[in-house]
């Protein structure tokens, strides 16, 4: 579950560059490991975050289509690349490059989920924030319901203008 009552502030933590933050979810996205750097820089003991929602680190400044065009590649079996604002227990953030994956069983069947994060190009947040910036707007002013119809349309749009896939948009920055 998203903690609401957090306010975010503007103290940032920068990754390391050998960091590696490690968290696996289950296939309702609830955590079911995370290593030391991700309890680092969620702020979160380990018994808070396991069981709770991912979305428990998600920042108000990340647009809900950014989610629901990772959600849907890899409920689709297909690993999804971007870059992430986290926001800590104590409302501070940290910029992630994430790799999330699907988690196959046995059988070939998706039975959760991992994600990989790395410490991101200073370059590339300089880029991708305006995007993700637009793509908020759009849907705060689309409202509720047609929030994440709107923010899906500013990358749309982006993408063809570009003439890229959401991937290569992504490993352009």
């Amino acid at each position: 579950m998203k903690n609401r009552a957090i306010t975010p502030t503007r103290n940032e933590r920068i990754m390391r560059e050998d960091d590696f933050i490690v968290s696996k979810t289950d296939l309702k996205g609830r955590i079911t490991y995370g290593n030391e750097i991700f309890i680092e820089f969620s702020g979160y003991t380990e018994h808070e975050l396991l069981g709770s929602q991912h979305n428990i680190i998600r920042h108000p400044d990340m647009p809900r289509a950014a989610f629901k065009l990772a959600w849907d590649t890899i409920q689709a079996g297909h690993g999804f690349f971007a870059y992430v604002k986290n926001m800590s227990k104590d409302g501070g953030f940290y910029w992630v490059f994430t790799h999330i994956t699907p988690d196959f069983g046995p059988r070939g069947e998706i039975v959760g989920y991992y994600s990989v994060r790395r410490c991101p190009r200073r370059d590339a947040l300089a880029k991708i924030e305006p995007v993700y910036r637009q793509m908020l707007d759009a849907e705060r002013a689309a409202g509720t319901r047609d929030a994440i119809g709107a923010g899906t349309k500013v990358l749309t749009d982006l993408l063809q203008q570009s003439r890229m896939s959401y991937e290569q948009l992504v490993f352009a920055l």
